[in-house]
Order: C-alpha cells, then sequence, then structure tokens
C-alpha cells in the first residue's frame, strides 16, 4: 500500500493538516496515525519550535504514574519510549497527549500561523498529532508532575494553533492555563445560551479545584450562572475550593459513585441544569447524568471518558440530557482563559499553588 504521504498531497507543498507527515499505510489524519515523520526539514506552510517544556495531559500522566507505582525513572522511560516510537507524545493507553511551550525556530513562507522566529509560544494542539523530537533524553524531569522540562524540537502544521505567551506571565503558568483553555470557553458559550433564552442555570462543576475546573467554574459565574457548584473528592481541596471563593457551594463526593454524586449536587443546590466533568479519571459518566436535570446538558472535559458509556448511560436512565464533548478549541479560548486568570484571583491561586 501507499503511505498517506504520497496521497493526495504534493510533497513540495504538504497539506495543512499535517497528512504528509503521517507514515502509515493508508490515509489517516496525524492524530490517528502510529508513526510520523520527525524531519527537522520544513514544508513550506510548517513551522518548527524548539521546545522548552511539555504539559502532559493529566489523564495520561495519571495512567503511567499508576501503571509504574509512581516510579519518576519508569514514567521518564516510557514517555521517552513512546516519542521515540511513535514520533508525537500519546499515550496508547489513554490516547491522550498535551501540549507544549518552545520558542519558534524557523517558519515557512507559506505558514498562515502569523509566528516570527523568536516568539516564544504555547501549541493548543494536541500532542498527539504534533512531530516531536526528544534531543535531551528529559534529563531535567523526575517523572513525578505533568510539567516536563525538555530541549528538542517540534514541527506545527498549517491548521495548527499556537498563542505567543503573555510577557506578564510565568511561562509554566501560561502553560497550565493554555493546556484547558477550551474548558471555561466553552462552558461560558453554554451558560450563554441559557441566558439568551431567558434562563439563568445552575451550573455543577464535577473537579472543581483543579485547572479545567476552576476555570470553568469562573467562565459559568461571567456568563450569568444563577448558582455554581463545585464537587471535589476529599476534605482538602473543599477547603481549596472554599476559599478560592469560586463556587457558591462546595459538596464532596465520589465522582465514580453516580448515586453519591447525585445526591452531593442536589443537596448542593442542584441538580444542575449544565454539568462539567472535568475530572481525569475514568467512571464519571453515569454520576454526571443523574446530576443532571431533564432537558439539561453534560459537557464532558476528561480524556478519561468512555463515550460509549455516557451515551448508553443516558440511555439507559432514561436521560433527557444534551451530552457535548468539549474539542478543546473554541475561538478566542486562550485570550479567554488568561482573562479569566488575570481577573480572578480565586483561579490565579489555586494554579499557582499547583505550580
Amino acid at each position: 500500500m501507499t503511505p498517506a504521504s504520497d496521497i493526495q498531497t504534493d510533497r513540495r507543498t504538504g497539506d495543512p493538516t499535517g497528512l504528509h507527515r503521517v507514515l502509515d499505510e493508508g490515509v489517516v489524519l496525524p492524530q490517528a496515525a502510529q508513526r510520523l515523520d520527525t524531519r527537522a526539514e520544513l514544508w513550506p506552510d510548517e513551522v518548527r519550535v524548539r521546545v522548552e517544556r511539555l504539559n502532559l495531559d493529566a489523564a495520561s500522566f495519571r495512567q503511567l504514574e499508576r501503571k509504574h507505582a509512581h516510579d519518576g525513572d519508569a514514567v521518564r522511560a516510557e514517555v521517552l519510549d513512546i516519542v521515540a516510537t511513535r514520533g508525537k507524545m500519546q499515550n496508547p493507553e489513554t490516547g491522550s497527549g498535551g501540549m507544549l511551550v518552545g520558542t519558534v525556530e524557523e517558519v515557512g513562507p507559506e505558514s498562515p500561523l502569523g509566528l516570527s522566529v523568536g516568539d516564544r509560544v504555547a501549541t493548543l494542539v494536541s500532542l498527539t498529532l504534533t512531530p516531536l523530537v526528544i534531543e535531551d533524553a528529559l534529563a531535567s524531569w523526575d517523572g513525578r508532575s505533568e510539567q516536563v522540562p525538555c530541549d528538542g524540537y517540534a514541527v506545527l502544521f498549517g491548521r495548527s494553533i499556537a498563542a505567543v505567551i503573555p510577557d506578564d506571565l510565568d511561562p509554566a503558568l501560561s502553560l497550565s492555563v493554555m493546556d484547558v483553555c477550551g474548558a471555561p470557553a466553552l462552558t461560558a458559550r453554554v451558560v450563554g445560551e441559557y441566558v439568551d433564552r431567558g434562563t439563568t442555570p445552575t451550573v455543577a462543576v464535577i473537579g472543581g479545584a483543579g485547572k479545567s475546573g476552576s476555570l470553568s467554574l469562573a467562565a459559568a459565574r461571567a456568563a450569568g450562572a444563577a448558582r455554581t457548584i463545585g464537587v471535589v473528592p476529599h476534605q482538602a481541596e473543599h477547603d481549596l475550593l472554599t476559599g478560592a471563593g469560586l463556587a457558591d457551594a462546595v459538596a464532596i463526593a465520589d465522582a465514580r459513585d453516580p448515586v453519591a454524586l447525585r445526591d452531593a449536587v442536589t443537596a448542593a443546590g442542584g441538580p444542575a441544569d449544565v454539568t462539567v466533568v472535568c475530572v481525569d479519571v475514568p467512571g464519571c459518566e453515569g454520576g454526571a447524568i443523574l446530576a443532571t436535570a431533564e432537558g439539561g446538558t453534560v459537557i464532558f472535559f476528561s480524556m478519561a471518558t468512555s463515550f460509549s458509556a455516557a451515551a448508553l448511560g443516558a440511555e439507559g436512565l432514561a436521560a433527557d440530557v444534551r451530552m457535548l464533548v468539549g474539542n478543546g478549541y473554541v475561538p478566542g479560548h486562550a485570550a479567554y482563559a488568561m482573562e479569566l486568570l488575570r481577573a480572578d484571583v480565586g483561579v490565579r491561586a489555586l494554579f499557582e499553588r499547583r505550580l
């Protein structure tokens, strides 16, 4: 069979989706590919970035931690093996990757991204579709955190997305925010839809003390939610979220226990008109559906979500709920997330505490 890189694309111009970098047989997009071409030479619409830090997707990092019993050396070795084997960072178990921060070192003459050599950027597309080469063996990373100091390079395509890092923020803080910036933007859009119809919704955020969860709570309030409920797994996160002042009520529940989650949200003022799932563990679909009012909306942002479990679970519960998959992209999402970070001291405190 003919490699995808030789099908429906001109090797002189490439393809804006990155199809020319796929080394699999048959036609698959880079995210679904098993191997990518990582050569440093650029096609005309590509950009090469000198990488300084990776931010691994939370679900991916937790899976690696569990698999290797929190052995940082083993986690680091597996990340290196994945990248070397696949030409990208894509956890074979979770299918997820993360994003990166780096400095633009070369821009193809036909690149539409508006970047210049020397720009410090955060990529807003997943590492699961980004050609990546690690050149320092991750020597500065202990394998115990999602943020990974790294020297190497990555390649962006014509349809990739990257944002220049603000000068007034720590790059590690910017990376943390941009990693989850799709969540608050979509939350604000959905809440805004309710408000436009004359309804001020109750919004529950499962995993409200986390990165995407705290931003989603702030976005829901800013968009006009009548009541915000943050759900956390234990007392320590309850105290953190309460101190941040992001939620009208904070409930403690194991999101994997559907009845406990439903009851916790109900006791806090639910059921929710909008439920946002931001946890990085599997098995939370049923509880999120039960915690949502009839005719309400569930937004799944976790890469640990089983979308078949969500669909079949809603059917089995005869639950009339709209279910949305957060795809990580909403126009203007990076700028909006940064605006929330700057405007809300509670959000910023939670993010800075995690660095």
